[in-house]
């Protein structure tokens, strides 16, 4: 016999309200940018975020398109945190 309490939490999706890693990320050599971004058609109890890796030029802005790839939140997260503990710091940058 299972409780209605059960039922209940079962009912919540995973990942609905938790945040997603959103912005950029820059090397510390200044050569490579990662764009975080959330990908809109993704439901948001199994979210899925775009991560777009540019080469830059000596500012450290965007100069060629390198990649796309499309992760799971928890994947994009433990990259974010990762690549921080590596040197990369937060920019910003207004990708349209």
């Amino acid at each position: 016999m299972t409780s209605g309490r059960a039922n209940a939490w079962s009912n919540f999706s995973y990942g609905s309200h938790i945040n997603t890693p959103n912005g950029c990320l820059l090397n510390a050599e200044g050569s490579r940018l990662i764009f975080f971004e959330r990908c809109k058609k993704s439901p948001k109890n199994n979210a899925k975020i775009f991560t777009h890796i540019f080469y830059t030029n000596h500012l450290g802005e965007p100069a060629g398109y390198k990649y796309t790839r499309k992760t799971r939140t928890e994947e994009a997260w433990k990259e974010w945190n990762a690549l921080q503990e590596l040197g990369w710091t937060e920019v910003s940058h207004n990708f349209g």
